[in-house]
């Protein structure tokens, strides 16, 4: 028996899901509690289809059940969560933007993904393989859990012979079931707003809720594929098949090529995919696994799959359907790269924890967005609030669970950040410092100074995921290049104002060189001129003093940077130095 500890965190969508998973369970395995049984394992499943990088909205078919076995786990049961790399899909198009591939890949569709090259200059021995391996790698240092199977492997080795000749044997009630949905379409959805051709992409399922079911032809309904023995294609159609000696025979319509087989010794072929998602329930004995909307639309493999498990003598998992992530700066980003995002792409600019906080604080039914543009450093700091009111206890219990959900599994605290300095900060810095670390850590240490950092790998990986973001997805005309020398001509233009407030922000740099302090002399220096206090609040200051100093600070800037804008000014006054400041500022 697990040492059940009802958890705290009752208030977020993970643990409702987590009691709903436990009582199906036990409801499934009666009377192990009171025998002294052991109690069964949680079986939590989720299905990759590696036909192509495995992208951000893919991942949520990975959290939503990681999150909920892991609160299982934390409650002392055994569970496994399975992915099913469906590698043994047929390959359904080239996708765009992937390196080492042209438009020669075309002719290998059809064939499983496991027979199809991988892309050019890839150590991997096949196409499935190539892009499991970036999603294996992320999972691991997203801290996800999982025992992985391939399903090329399964149908290969004939661990299903059982399952697909019963399913062959049971055809007319699987084709009686399918029959019903066949000609209902469900209506058309009113699109709310336009969406570009990636965030399509990014909301598309693997395309196995649009492939064939295995419809009826002149020899009758039969829910098995063979690929063809010559061409490797699965463009076959079975012509006949006996159900005593299992006698199958097809023909393939892309070589010509057919053949007869027993299918009780024939390991080259799959159930429909309405039908083998529903087998797999069964044989693995699933008990919550999410689906897309592509999976969960009036007549779709979900609903129709609830139907087919008792074929085959199993139950329909608990399944919610979760809704769309979408990519912020994704215009951007297609043009660029030709694809949609992957966790990968995400964990060179964000840690861990952040990805992890951005799926389980959302209910599955809610869409929400991954930043890669400056949407990225508000995240940072909304996080960085979260993780303070953690830390003093005025957090809500609901964001309590999502931050603890985020930084830690049920197998220990994921690894983090020693300083987690602000990621805009470490922004700013990766972009003025232009990749040279003894300046980062000068101007970093300068933040402080009386907690100066010894290295800079106290902020790291923070440091590294902002300076990738800074070199990978800002352009370069937004990027901080500080002038060599004073722009003379605008220096010469200024009124006595604006002379007397470059003094002012002079003779104050010194006594005031650190974050903290720069901030309050940037700011304090119009209040000043205005004949106020540098501590007056903005209460007791007049709406012109904020007109006041946007004009101060584009002056910064211009004389700085040569733009009206750039990075927070005491950042940037800190990474340029107070020699070079005041060189630039006519000093």
């Amino acid at each position: 028996m697990p040492i059940v500890a009802q958890s705290t965190e009752t208030t977020d969508w993970v643990s409702r899901f987590a009691d709903e998973v436990i009582e199906e369970s036990e409801r499934r395995a009666p009377g192990a509690k009171t025998s002294g049984a052991a109690a069964p394992v949680v079986v939590v499943a989720s299905g990759l289809s590696p036909s192509g990088p495995i992208h951000l909205g893919n991942l949520r078919e990975v959290m939503t059940p990681h999150l909920v076995a892991d609160e299982i786990r934390r409650r002392g049961y055994q569970v496994r969560h399975l992915i099913s790399w469906d590698d043994y899909d047929r390959y359904r198009k080239v996708p765009a933007g992937v390196p080492g591939v042209d438009e020669t890949w075309a002719e290998h569709i059809g064939k499983p993904l496991t027979s199809v090259p991988a892309p050019k200059g890839s150590p991997y021995a096949n196409w499935a393989e190539h892009f499991k391996a970036a999603m294996v790698e992320s999972l691991a240092e997203l801290g996800v859990e999982f025992d992985g199977i391939s399903q090329t492997e399964q149908y290969t080795s004939g661990v299903y012979r059982e399952q697909i000749l019963h399913a062959m044997k049971h055809r007319g009630d699987i084709d009686a079931i399918l029959a019903q949905y066949r000609t209902k379409k469900a209506p058309a959805k009113k699109q709310q707003k336009p969406v570009d051709e990636a965030e399509l992409e990014a909301a598309e399922g693997s395309g196995a809720a649009a492939e064939d079911d295995g419809s009826s032809g002149s020899a009758g309904y039969f829910p098995y594929k063979p690929y063809c023995g010559n061409c490797e294609k699965d463009l076959t159609t079975v012509t006949s098949y006996d159900d005593d000696s299992t006698e199958l025979t097809y023909s393939c319509t892309s070589c010509g090529f057919s053949e007869t087989v027993r299918l009780n010794e024939f390991n080259r072929g799959k159930l429909v995919w309405k039908v083998d998602w529903p087998m797999r329930w069964a044989y693995e004995g699933v008990i919550f696994e999410p689906s897309g909307v592509d999976h969960s639309s009036p007549g779709s493999s979900f609903q129709v799959g609830g139907q087919i498990v008792g074929i085959f003598g199993g139950e329909q998992p608990i399944g919610p359907m979760y809704a769309f992530v979408g990519i912020s700066g994704m215009a951007k980003m297609s043009s660029s790269k030709g694809g949609v995002p992957t966790p990968a792409d995400a964990l060179k600019i964000m840690e861990p924890q952040l990805l992890r906080w951005l799926y389980a604080r959302r209910r599955p039914n809610q869409s929400f967005k991954v930043a890669f543009d400056q949407e990225i450093q508000r995240l940072y700091d909304e996080w960085d609030r979260l993780e303070a009111k953690v830390a003093d206890g005025s957090a809500l219990p609901a964001d309590v669970a999502a931050h603890s959900r985020a930084v830690r599994t049920a197998s220990g605290e994921l690894p983090r950040t020693p300083r987690p300095l602000p990621y805009r900060t470490l922004a700013s810095v990766a972009d003025i410092t232009a990749g040279h670390e003894d300046q980062a850590l000068r101007i970093l240490s300068d933040l402080d100074p009386a907690n100066p950092l010894a290295s800079l790998d106290e902020a790291r990986p923070r440091y590294d995921k902002a300076e990738a973001w800074i070199n990978t997805h800002v352009p370069a005309d937004q990027r901080t290049i500080v002038r060599d020398e004073p722009d003379t001509e605008l220096l010469e233009s200024l009124d006595e104002r604006g002379r007397e407030s470059l003094r002012l922000l002079l003779d104050g740099l010194a006594g005031n060189w650190s974050l903290d302090g720069l901030t309050h002399l940037v700011y304090g220096v119009p209040k000043v001129q205005a004949g106020f206090s540098a501590d007056a609040t903005p209460k007791e200051l007049p709406a012109e003093i904020k007109t006041a100093q946007r004009s101060f600070f584009a002056l910064l800037y211009q004389l700085l940077v040569s733009r009206d804008t750039g990075p927070r000014l005491p950042t940037l006054l800190l990474a340029v130095g107070q020699d070079r400041v005041r060189h630039l500022l006519g000093a």
